[in-house]
């Protein structure tokens, strides 16, 4: 029998877990230049820095914690405030169970209910199923960053993906 996923806001308890998760993506080198774990302080700190103004979400499964997307700060200059990029993590064994979904088209919900206007984001090429992912929820490929950042000394390129909000559809 499948899980039963259910979504809601980012609360300072689930530090942990989104710690976990976003830990394992980042020692599978496939969602993110990051390198070294994060603990639940790390992820708390980050969190509340950003709550007022930046939306997050997890999604759960018989009440773990199995999916997480954020919102962050794209660019500190004033025409950029409606902008905002976005991650989504999904736990290892979460993963096809339609959770990366659910959070991914719940902050979209949120992000636009906040007022801003575009998400965007960077993602490796290797990384299909995030392209898929976003795609499937309105997201278009406006480019990409060839040899963007190094990886444990090897070159990466990212996927600049972005999606229009609000009244910026129009």
């Amino acid at each position: 029998m499948a899980s039963r996923l259910t979504v809601r806001p980012y609360a300072g308890g689930d530090a942990a877990a989104v710690a976990a998760i976003y830990s394992q993506g980042i020692a599978e080198r496939m969602a993110t230049f990051e390198t070294e774990p994060r603990t639940a302080e790390d992820i708390r700190e980050q969190f509340a820095a950003r709550m007022a103004r930046y939306p997050a979400v997890v999604v759960e499964a018989d009440g773990s914690v199995v999916a997480t997307a954020w919102t962050s700060e794209y660019r500190p200059r004033a025409a950029y405030a409606r902008i905002a990029e976005f991650s989504v993590y999904v736990a290892r064994d979460a993963r096809g169970m339609g959770a990366g979904r659910l959070a991914l088209s719940s902050l979209i919900t949120a992000a636009e209910a906040r007022g801003f206007l575009k998400l965007v984001s960077r993602v490796f090429p290797e990384n299909i199923a995030s392209l898929r992912l976003c795609a499937a929820l309105g997201f278009r490929e406006v480019g990409r960053y060839h040899r963007h950042g190094r990886l444990d000394g090897e070159w990466r390129d990212c996927v600049i993906v972005e999606r229009l909000l609000g009244t910026a559809r129009d």
